[in-house]
């Protein structure tokens, strides 16, 4: 029995040491990536070990790699802002993007700007060159066959800063037509003396009278059938505005 025993191991140990050295080391080295795993379990091998973390603090955290906790605190911090204070009186230098004129503007129309240049407080620029401003008309007549001259008028009350609109109030901007009495009394002139001399060369004194009045009256006619200048601002026409009350903004804190 001892004989049998003894042969029998001597035929299972003979397997073990038929496998090829590489074989032996393989095995070997599975055995130690196993053991080194957290979990006990192989390893995966170099192919997962190619993957470079993100730059990107957001896309490591999301993709489950270490991301330092400042870092982490930064890529979650929303934009920090401050309020700052116009004051009334403010000046706004602005263009204009909407044509009004006293012959086609109606009292509420919408009229749009934009601020020619930056208003700065402190040192610290507020509202960049470009900021949106809108308003309506107030006043709006055509100028009178007999008398009255055209005006236009108008104001602003918002303004629009990063996407977020504002209600302000400015004082009213305001255009008058010039007065034509000189050119009426042109108008008029030009005929009566023209009526004269024809009346002159006719009729003598009493001819001239006649013509005169004749002529004076062709040229109120004209005057009274005929209206006077009317005012017109086009888009692109430079104005200014002043606040008439403070305006509080939120504006980004600059790092």
């Amino acid at each position: 029995m001892r004989t049998v025993a003894v042969l029998l191991a001597a035929c299972l140990a003979v397997p073990a040491c038929q496998r090829r050295p590489e074989d032996r080391i393989r095995g070997a080295q599975s055995a130690e990536r196993a053991a080194a795993s957290p979990g006990g379990a192989a390893d995966p091998g170099p192919a997962s070990g190619n993957r470079r973390p993100s730059a990107d603090p957001a896309a490591r955290m999301a993709a489950g790699d270490p991301v330092p906790a400042n870092e982490a605190h930064a890529s979650s911090r929303a934009p920090e802002f401050r309020e700052i204070t116009l004051p009334a009186g403010t000046t706004l230098a602005l263009q204009l993007e909407t044509t009004v004129a006293s012959d086609s503007s109606s009292v509420e129309d919408r009229v749009r700007a934009t601020l020619r240049q930056p208003v700065s407080l402190e040192g610290s620029q507020v509202l960049p060159a470009g900021t949106d401003v809108s308003g309506v008309v107030t006043d709006a007549r055509r100028s009178g066959k007999v008398k009255g001259r055209a005006r236009i008028a108008f104001r602003f009350n918002a303004l629009t800063l990063d996407d977020e609109e504002y209600a302000i109030r400015t004082g009213v901007i305001s255009r008058e037509a010039r007065g034509t009495k000189a050119k009426d009394a042109k108008t008029i002139g030009i005929p009566a003396a023209g009526g004269a001399a024809i009346g002159a060369v006719i009729g003598g004194k009493k001819g001239a009278a006649i013509g005169g009045a004749a002529g004076g009256g062709a040229g109120t006619a004209v005057v009274l059938s005929t209206r006077g200048e009317e005012v017109r601002l086009p888009a692109g026409t430079s104005v200014t505005a002043r606040l008439g009350d403070p305006v509080t903004l939120r504006v980004p804190v600059t790092p």
